[in-house]
């Protein structure tokens, strides 16, 4: 059997200086905004010198997009959403009602930690244009994203006849949104358990048979 590598402390130590300057940017970004955070106050709050943070990240947009992706994963491993546990378990699931109700909780706790942090964004692209080009994608992630759940929700028992896979993508995609969340729970102060609860009853109405029973997606 081969000998497994010792972990290499130099990679680590990285990584975790990296770790520091992430959720340094992204308190500081929240609290008072991208445009007015400088990067000797990034550096300070993460306890590192201000040339490590050029060194690894180039530059504060490309630091910002780092603090964007990790807060959407919510955590820092490189695993995209279609990857994720919560999102492979829901496409297990054996009926549309219960792929619904995993999705829907799955999707609410990845919308209450972007939540914020999209607001730094809007402000940040008005301020800079060329932060909008960090996104820059042929397809909508968050559409491919739905676009596969939705191929497999309309596939399992329970679905609504004759609803498209296309269909029911436009539908988790809008419902499901970062702008629709921060409308009603942040805007307007409904509790995320009331915004989750009102999004999967209205996610069944319209994607799942009208004999599925009611379930509790909390």
């Amino acid at each position: 059997m081969p000998a497994v590598k010792p972990p290499n402390k130099r990679t680590e130590r990285a990584q975790q200086t990296r770790q520091r300057i992430v959720e340094a940017a992204r308190d500081l970004f929240v609290e008072q905004g991208y445009g007015v955070t400088l990067m000797p106050e990034i550096a300070s709050k993460a306890g590192v010198a201000v040339q490590t943070i050029y060194f690894s990240f180039g530059n504060k947009r490309s630091l910002l997009k780092e603090v964007v992706d990790v807060v959407i994963a919510g955590d820092f491993e490189p695993i995209a959403t279609m990857d994720r546990p919560w999102f492979q378990a829901s496409l297990a699931a054996d009926t549309a009602d219960e792929m619904l109700r995993a999705l829907v909780q799955g999707t609410c706790r990845v919308l209450d930690r972007v939540a914020s942090i999209y607001q730094v964004i809007d402000a940040a692209s008005a301020a800079d244009p060329d932060i909008a080009n960090l996104w820059s994608f042929d397809a909508n992630p968050r559409h491919t994203v739905q676009t596969a759940a939705a191929k497999a929700l309309v596939s399992k028992p329970g679905a609504r006849p004759g609803v498209t896979a296309d269909h029911a993508a436009d539908i988790l995609f809008g419902l499901l949104s970062p702008e629709l969340y921060r409308l009603l729970v942040r805007e307007r102060g409904w509790p995320s358990q009331a915004y989750e609860r009102w999004v999967y009853d209205t996610l069944r109405a319209q994607l799942c048979a009208d004999d599925v029973e009611a379930g509790d997606p909390a």
